[in-house]
């Protein structure tokens, strides 16, 4: 990034460049400024890029399609199996944002296949894996060039290109010079960010050992490709990592002041070749107009497991028009969306007429995958999540899982998903559901202090069908079958034993255009359900003092049928780029309901977790059972430093306003605040909350690691 501020200045000095070349991070901006492109464009770039998102294998949440969201980023290990074993890959991040990007700045040159013809002419340099040796890359597809060149080993996967498999030139040659010599060039000037090998008092961890390693060769080579510089420009960039993208504008203003103190050198070296050759030279040739490209024929690559059909028709891509690179990049996202597709580039063949062929190279993700995630929370203690997702397992087009919680609170669940259609826009559903949680109640007329403890079990098996009209809207029906026991474990005043089953009908409409799965700062999520509970069956006892006082045969604890609504929403908008506010409602309402508190919403807790739970800030866990319950609040969320967080939240709360003969009535009040910090590590969010109610007056802690069940 420190590059741009020196391209400003050459820029501002009216220095012409005649030659180019570069390596790694040096490659994509000297790409960029040899296609036409100027320091200050470069810098406008830099400056509007997410490199949250372009430097993971992450896409935005709101490309994914409706039925993957919820899986989406949740499992802090993915190993994929196929012949027989799991598999590690060659590197951590296949970043497929990043080549969508590199499609999209360097769309212009598309049809120049020889760098020599750029405006400025490039080379850019890689390593051969297998032997170690540098590759000179400077004809073919610039986008796969520059990818290669920066891809670091075990942190950015290989490149293939001509049957070679390459990595960051910089594991050989980060600095070179002989190669623009070899160009022409007559006067050379090397701006060089690296920082060499690290002392042995600042290697702490077995990366740094890695890494130092790794560039050994790279450092014998720089002191033979610096003395070739005529004017060498080492960077003070010691407070920085190539990991620093989180300090970009920092980074780049040290450029800036480089390249002013650089200023008169560059002026005076312009004005004496000048005088030289009698006059200044023409401007370098603009970065080409074209904005867009007429897609004649289509080719895809690199399918096994899904049709050309699926993958045209997922991303609803037709030859015959024209396409500008953005709507390329979000046709793609559309079919990455799917999750069959770890990744998706493409490249454009000229074709004599004027337009050009699009070729498709895609590299799927393995059937099988085993996912891993770990997880601690106040209420549900700690536990390991383990998933097996497997794709076309039963029947094409499907996606089959298994999700076991082994912890304090044993939880498993599977669930099979068949799409349908030419766009693969409905699905079909069914899945089935175990867990058992030990429940803390809370007695409402003491300051809701704990009252007991139960052990709950819960079982579902459900069916839905339902239809995404595009990747953030979903409308559908369902049926499940529901049993849920309770067994006091601490007796209270008042107890419920036994079990309850019914037989629920649903329809239900979802809207998600969040932006990330993990602390978003933008879009909205809502969904709405409507249930109709058919039929109740059961043995219940209402206990008081552990004592049987009624049960199913003396009392209507159990009502045949009955009707519940629930809505659930919430809003992010950024403020500034470190600034973000929330706000959100919650709602569930039970008519001609009288089932105790069995079916009732349960109030309570930061995260969500269960069902029937609607999460309030102040409150832990089920501090509130109601049959009518209606929550809001506001929210706000401050960046400290890169993925760190201050949180805080204020919400309100109203229940028991909606009884048992159907009619409104008076309700009461709840009021919760909660003061945190949060941090978006590799696991997952951690969090840790101060929470405080009105009702309670008392202080609570509450800690949630990774994500849960």
């Amino acid at each position: 990034m420190a590059h741009i501020g020196i391209l400003k200045a050459m820029d501002s000095a009216g220095l012409r460049v005649d030659y180019l070349t570069g390596t790694s991070m040096g490659s994509i901006i000297g790409s960029l400024y040899a296609i036409g492109y100027s320091g200050d464009s470069i810098a406008h770039l830099a400056s509007n890029i997410n490199w949250d998102i372009l430097l993971t294998n992450q896409s935005s949440l709101r490309s994914i399609v409706m039925e993957e969201k919820s899986e989406y980023t949740r499992y802090a290990i993915e190993l994929p199996w196929y012949n027989h074993k799991f598999h590690l890959p060659s590197g951590v991040l296949e970043a497929e944002e990043l080549w969508l990007k590199f499609s999209e700045v360097l769309f212009p040159v598309y049809a120049t296949k020889d760098f020599s013809k750029f405006s400025i002419p490039f080379k850019c340099i890689g390593t051969n894996i297998a032997t170690g040796q540098a590759v000179v890359l400077e004809k073919g597809e610039i986008i796969t060039a520059v990818r290669a060149s920066m891809a670091i080993p075990s942190v950015f996967t290989a490149v293939d290109v001509d049957g070679q498999k390459l990595v960051d030139g910089g594991v050989v040659r980060n600095f070179p010079v002989r190669d623009v010599i070899d160009m022409g060039a007559d006067y050379t000037i090397g701006i060089d960010v690296s920082s060499g090998l690290l002392a042995a008092d600042k290697i702490s961890n077995a990366l740094q050992v890695l890494m130092q390693i790794t560039f050994f060769k790279e450092a014998e080579d720089s002191k033979k490709e610096i003395p070739l510089c005529n004017l060498y420009i080492p960077m003070p960039l010691e407070d920085y990592s190539a990991g620093s993208f989180g300090r970009a504008k920092q980074i780049m203003d040290s450029g800036i002041i480089q390249g002013r103190k650089l200023y008169p050198r560059f002026k005076e070296l312009a004005d004496s070749l000048n005088a030289i050759y009698g006059s200044p030279p023409p401007p370098r040739k603009p970065l080409p107009n074209v904005d867009s490209v007429f897609i004649s024929s289509c080719v895809v690559k690199g399918l096994k497991h899904t049709t050309q059909s699926f993958f045209l028709n997922s991303m609803n891509f037709h030859t015959g028009h024209y396409y500008t690179p953005m709507q390329l990049s979000a046709k793609i996202r559309k079919t990455f969306g799917t999750r069959y597709y770890d990744r998706i580039v493409y490249l454009l063949e000229p074709q004599p007429d004027g337009s050009a062929q699009i070729v498709f190279e895609a590299k799927e993700n393995p059937l099988n995958t085993a996912k891993l995630g770990i997880n601690y929370n106040s209420f549900s203690g700690i536990s390991l999540i383990v998933n097996m997702t497997g794709r076309n397992f039963v029947v094409p087009n499907s996606r089959s899982l298994v999700t076991v919680d082994i912890g304090e609170n044993f939880r498993a669940r599977a669930e099979h998903l068949e799409y349908m259609g030419k766009r693969k826009d409905f699905a079909g559903i069914l899945g089935v559901q175990y867990e058992t949680f030990k429940i803390t109640t809370y007695e409402s007329g003491n300051k809701y202090e704990q009252d007991g403890l139960y052990k709950s079990s819960y079982v579902k098996a459900e069916a839905k069908f339902q239809h995404s009209s595009d990747r953030n809207f979903t409308v559908g029906i369902g049926l499940r079958y529901e049993n849920i026991g309770y067994n006091p474990v601490v007796p209270s005043l008042v107890d419920v034993s036994g079990h309850l089953g019914s037989l629920t009908g649903s329809f239900y409409v979802v809207r998600n255009t969040l932006d990330r799965t993990v602390y978003p700062s933008r879009g909205w999520k809502m969904d709405a359900v409507a249930d109709l509970v058919f039929a109740q069956t059961g043995d219940l006892q209402l206990l008081q003092m552990g004592k049987v006082v009624l049960d199913t045969d003396t009392t209507n604890l159990i009502k045949k049928q009955y009707q519940r609504i629930s809505y659930n929403a919430e809003g992010y908008i950024p403020i500034s780029s470190r600034l973000v506010l929330s706000s959100w409602f919650n709602a569930g309402i039970n008519f001609s309901y009288s089932t105790l508190f069995l079916n009732s919403w349960a109030v309570g807790g930061l995260t969500q977790q269960f069902r029937n739970q609607v999460t309030f800030a102040g409150l832990p866990e089920n501090s509130v059972f109601s049959g009518s319950v209606s929550t809001a609040g506001v929210g706000m969320r401050q960046l400290l430093f890169p993925n760190g967080f201050a949180l805080a939240k204020a919400n309100v709360g109203y229940f028991n306003f909606y009884d048992q003969s159907n009619a409104w009535v008076k309700g009461s009040w709840l009021s919760g605040y909660s003061l945190g910090f949060g941090y978006n590590s590799i696991l997952g969010p951690l969090e840790l909350s101060a929470m405080y109610a009105d009702q309670t007056k008392a202080l609570r802690i509450y800690v949630n690691i990774g994500f849960t069940f």
